[in-house]
């Protein structure tokens, strides 16, 4: 049994009431100016004010002792929606874009998802796992102490395991929480050109029977979106996935308010995502039924379209989450402060909201709130320490990283 006292450190959490916050509860935030927090094997066992933490403990019971010199500690970021794991990044496609060229001119030249399709399909294990490995330890340098990861650019049955295999990989070379997310209806692959339904019912009957036998993905995704799958086809291949014993996730109402969002409720996903142009009656159901909204600010950044509409969600009482969408395509990036930033300045969310979306609602949206998004009694010990005040700092200080230490089960995993 190993036990560590952190000390002098100035402490900012959501505490977790059972359910995600959303609301007026959206910035609960606790503050404990000279805070400690002691855990046994990577396990909160307490938290508070300094004096009364020390006090609790036994003489001589305390293994390891850190001086957290009074900076400011928050919960490790848990990034609950990415396409992290992918084999090249398209660079070149971002220029053009960025140059006015529309997006079908740009799949016409090579690009768009179905490049990053025939780049996975060819990639070995190995070269998928060395250029995912690389964004994840990335992305834990900008403290993030638990992510999910999803397949999609497989698009058949062995390119998804292969990447499914991959995921599985990096959550057990890693230290810090991995959640797999089969992402097989994430578009039309070529040689189903023309033929969606077709495709669906072999993402249904072929994918995710195997899929499930595999053993490694958590949760089910669909893109549901205007030319890519439909309201009934999402929700043929959801049915069929939570069949099969997985949660349920989609990327809904990006572009068109098809009404993904409404689909969400419906069957009471653990999340859906993007929701751009998602309509008020949608997302109130879907406040209604608890489902989170995974809001990505990183993409509307990238591709310069509106943000989603942070501050109605939270007068709807509909709990929020944030997270990078990392991805070759739309938003490359793996940092949170950077994600954190967008939603202060971009979506008008105070500094406490983005700190639950970027915590303790993201955990909620991949159902690890039990162990982590929040620094209570009896979760992991996820934490970081930060340069600044406040958990302001990470949107004040802009286009840096004021993440100075990263902690995963009270491990120090990363420090500037």
């Amino acid at each position: 049994m190993t036990t560590k006292l952190f000390r002098n450190a100035s402490i900012f959490t959501p505490v977790d009431k059972g359910r995600p916050l959303a609301g007026k509860l959206q910035g609960e935030i606790v503050h404990i100016k000279n805070g400690a927090i002691s855990c046994v094997n990577g396990v909160i066992t307490d938290i508070g004010p300094e004096e009364g933490v020390i006090k609790q403990l036994p003489p001589g019971y305390v293994d390891t002792e850190v001086d957290c010199k009074g900076l400011c500690l928050i919960p490790g970021f848990v990034d609950s929606h990415t396409h992290i794991c992918f084999a090249k990044r398209r660079e070149l496609e971002f220029s053009m874009r960025m140059s006015g060229m529309d997006y079908l001119e740009i799949l016409r030249r090579g690009g768009g998802i179905l490049s990053s399709v025939k780049d996975a399909r060819a990639a070995s294990n190995d070269e998928l796992f060395s250029e995912t490995l690389k964004h994840v330890k990335s992305a834990v340098n900008f403290g993030t102490t638990t992510i999910e990861i999803k397949s999609g650019y497989g698009l058949e049955t062995g390119a998804e395991l292969k990447m499914l295999g991959v995921i599985g990989r990096i959550n057990r070379e890693m230290p810090i929480d991995v959640i797999p997310t089969f992402l097989g209806a994430h578009a039309v692959p070529p040689e189903f050109d023309g033929k969606p339904d077709d495709y669906i019912g072999y993402v249904i009957d072929e994918m995710i029977p195997k899929v499930a036998e595999q053993g490694i993905a958590k949760f089910c995704d669909v893109f549901c979106e205007e030319g890519v799958f439909t309201i009934e086809q999402s929700r043929r291949v959801l049915l069929a996935a939570k069949s099969e014993g997985l949660g349920l996730k989609i990327h809904a109402d990006e572009v068109y308010n098809l009404g993904g969002a409404g689909l969400a409720a419906e069957l009471g996903a653990a999340s859906a995502d993007h929701l751009l142009a998602a309509s008020r009656a949608n997302m109130q159901a879907m406040a209604n039924r608890g489902v989170i909204s995974a809001l990505l600010p990183g993409t509307a950044y990238s591709l310069r379209k509106n943000y989603a509409r942070a501050r109605e969600l939270i007068e709807l009482n509909a709990p929020v989450a944030i997270a990078t969408d990392s991805n070759p395509g739309s938003s490359y990036t793996e940092s949170m402060p950077f994600i954190f930033g967008l939603a202060v300045v971009n979506m008008n969310m105070t500094a406490e909201e983005a700190l639950v979306a970027a915590t303790l609602n993201g955990a909620y949206a991949i159902n690890k709130q039990k162990i982590t998004g929040s620094l209570d009694v009896g979760k992991q010990a996820d934490f970081l320490l930060l340069d600044g005040e406040s958990p302001a700092i990470l949107a004040y200080h802009a286009g840096v990283s004021p993440v100075l230490a990263v902690y995963k089960h009270g491990e120090l995993v990363n420090s500037a």
